[in-house]
């Protein structure tokens, strides 16, 4: 049986996909209230300058990937003119309910399908934009993954990856200590959780760094792939072409 890394730990690829569920299930009710704690805010600011990126014209056709909260979903609508538009996904139900509520509650009627990135239920050719962040890194396959989301993309359309990545090399002690101390001591107190916030801060050292992540997304077919490095390279956001 083929095995993955399910954060420092190596599982049976089957079994990564559970161990993920479980921690999205268990952490959704304070989802938001932890991504500005633990990122001080900034979640906000990697996420607007991603919908700016995404250059979104009006009518176009759009799929925000681990949509989670809504955040990207709901930028990119408020973007669209009335003839566009947004399809958020989720493979957690609980995650996905959580950001159909959000945007519902903000006034928005944005399309929920939940379903696995790796086997995306979408037509080939169909999506001017496709969306992922915070979510590639726990996918399970994530070279099948882009080559999903690079299917279901119109040729000359843009795929975006929001994700942690490699941090300036003077900045990694510092950022280690609060990874692997700091935060999931904040995951206990504010989610009661300190297990999945560790699973967090491992799953950021076990993703692919900036080149190794442009390489693969060119190995699916993507072209003028550049990175922006955010905050020092905590989060980087990758966008690429389909040719």
């Amino acid at each position: 049986m083929n095995k993955t890394h399910f954060g420092f730990t190596e599982v049976d690829e089957q079994d990564k996909a559970k161990r993920v569920g479980a921690v999205f299930d268990s952490v959704a009710p304070s989802y938001d209230i932890m991504n500005d704690m633990m990122s001080l805010g900034l979640h906000r600011l990697w996420k607007y300058f991603t919908i700016q990126t995404a250059a979104i014209k009006p009518n176009e056709r759009i799929l925000d990937i681990a949509s989670g909260s809504g955040d990207l979903a709901l930028g990119f609508a408020k973007q669209l003119g009335p003839q566009g538009q947004v399809v958020m996904s989720d493979i957690n139900g609980s995650m996905l309910e959580r950001g159909r509520n959000r945007v519902l509650d903000q006034g928005s009627a944005i399309a929920a399908v939940q379903c696995d990135a790796e086997s995306l239920p979408f037509p080939s050719h169909y999506f001017d934009c496709v969306s992922v962040a915070f979510g590639l890194r726990n996918m399970t396959h994530k070279d099948k993954a882009l080559s999903e989301m690079t299917r279901i993309l119109k040729p000359g359309g843009r795929l975006l990856v929001l994700e942690f990545s490699t941090i300036w090399a003077p900045l990694k002690p510092l950022y280690d200590l609060y990874s692997f101390k700091l935060l999931p001591k904040m995951g206990e107190i504010i989610a009661k959780d300190a297990l999945s916030y560790q699973y967090l801060a491992e799953s950021i050292r076990m993703h692919p760094d900036q080149q190794t992540l442009k390489t693969m997304m060119e190995q699916v077919g993507l072209s003028h792939v550049k990175w922006f490095n955010l905050t020092a390279g905590v989060v980087a956001l990758h966008r690429g072409y389909k040719i």
